[in-house]
């Protein structure tokens, strides 16, 4: 694998490592209000992303590579509101698509169809992701008042 290719994959690791602690972050904050459907949903996706960091650490063992895993920035712990939370969710799925998009075309460049067939996967992936949270997010949209929060939470508990 060439370096600047490696580089990027560790890059990434480090990325979805955020990803997963960002979300975990988002859950601590809707258990703090009572939003335990929300704290369900995101504590699943912060599980989600862990498993996407792995999925990029053993690619990278695969092709002989190392792992050099890199700081953590701490996340945000609060939010104006649910809605709010949900919208950077959704900003960081889109920045995430972005980085995956950066990669695949690197891939391209380097004529490394190995790391290239590996990031459909996340190509494809980052499509539901987004997907997911915008639903979320036009749903809280729709609502009024905190009874449409309430049954928009109940719904997330089923993940």
């Amino acid at each position: 694998m060439k370096p600047n290719v490696l580089k990027a994959l560790n890059e990434q690791i480090q990325a979805e490592l955020y990803s997963s602690y960002l979300y975990l972050s988002m859950a601590a904050y809707f258990a703090n209000n009572n939003l335990n459907g929300f704290a369900h949903w995101m504590k699943k996706q912060a599980m989600e992303e862990y498993g996407h960091a792995m999925k990029f650490f053993d690619y990278i063992y695969e092709r002989n590579g190392q792992v050099e895993l890199q700081t953590i920035q701490q996340p945000p712990r609060e939010w104006s509101s649910p809605k709010h939370a949900m919208e950077e969710a959704y900003k960081h799925e889109c920045y995430i698509s972005e980085r995956i998009n950066q990669l695949v075309d690197l891939a391209m460049q380097e004529k490394d169809h190995a790391t290239l067939n590996f990031l459909q996967w996340f190509v494809a992936e980052q499509v539901e992701e987004e997907s997911t949270v915008l639903e979320i997010v036009q749903q809280l949209n729709m609502v009024e008042g905190n009874i449409g929060l309430l049954m928009i939470d109940r719904g997330l508990k089923n993940r």
